[in-house]
């Protein structure tokens, strides 16, 4: 798994020596640093933190704590939940780069979307207004609410209230351009939040791709084990007829010898 922390710049388009054209979201990261490291057996679960952009001043909580990470003063710090085996991969004080991406992978983007402040039910939940005309004074309002019996308001009915300003994950975005030494991703297409927003940007792939990759061994060794098998049983089939012919002059000898006996013994009757 791929994980870097950076902030939302802006939009812009990219012209291909084809003439399509692409939009992308510029995001400009820069070093990261693995702050701690969360394992099951003391916290509960295994988890990776994250720490982004120095700045000058932090409070001494925190100053502390990248102290013992061997860290510069940041910023952002962030936590990524990831297996064991990723968790066993890292150390603390680990750099991340931008480097880390190629071009045409796919990403997952996770930041705060724009907030819209107190919204009503049809710009918030898509509901239909009422007439303008005709004497109609229900208008935008979301009506009726609730029943006789039981009196009271069901937990999660759509109401007016606020509005954006939530966790957000866009899925299986296309990076489409990566500039190292600006630190800058081009991502396609739009990402959650506003500019200068903090975003995280993760290739979740790639935790699929090791057991994809033993997989695949497992079904080259399984592969080579049936067709040893195969070349075995064909083997035993060319050795069956002449295994079969051997059996067949045994019994014929048999016949013959059991034959002969009882000749003898007629004979001495007689």
């Amino acid at each position: 798994m791929k994980m870097i922390l950076g902030k939302k710049i802006g939009m812009t388009n990219i012209f291909f020596p084809k003439g399509k054209f692409i939009p992308v979201t510029m995001v400009k990261s820069g070093i990261n640093y693995v702050t701690q490291i969360k394992t099951e057996e003391k916290e509960g679960y295994n988890a990776l933190q994250i720490g982004f952009l120095e700045v000058k001043k932090i409070k001494k909580p925190q100053e502390g704590h990248l102290k013992k990470a061997k860290a510069p003063k940041l910023k952002n710090l962030k936590e990524v939940e990831v297996s064991s085996e990723e968790a066993q991969k890292h150390k603390i004080g680990d750099k991340i780069t931008v480097s880390i991406f190629k071009v045409g992978e796919d990403v997952n983007v996770t930041g705060i979307s724009k907030g819209k402040g107190f919204a009503g039910v049809i710009k918030r939940h898509g509901f239909h207004r009422g007439p303008m005309t005709h004497g109609s004074d229900h208008h935008r309002e979301p009506g009726s609410i609730g029943a006789m019996f039981p009196q009271r308001v069901f937990k999660g009915t759509k109401l007016p209230g606020r509005m954006g300003a939530e966790q957000v994950t866009v899925k299986n975005l296309k990076i489409e351009k990566i500039e190292p030494e600006e630190n800058i991703i081009y991502i396609h297409g739009a990402v959650p939040g506003p500019n200068k927003s903090l975003v995280i940007i993760r290739s979740e792939k790639i935790m699929h791709h090791e057991p994809e990759e033993h997989d695949l061994a497992k079904e080259r060794a399984a592969h080579e084990e049936k067709e040893e098998a195969k070349e075995h049983k064909e083997e035993e089939d060319e050795k069956a007829p002449q295994a079969e012919e051997g059996k067949g002059a045994k019994i014929k000898l048999k016949a013959l010898k059991k034959e002969s006996f009882d000749l003898a013994h007629d004979k001495g009757e007689e």
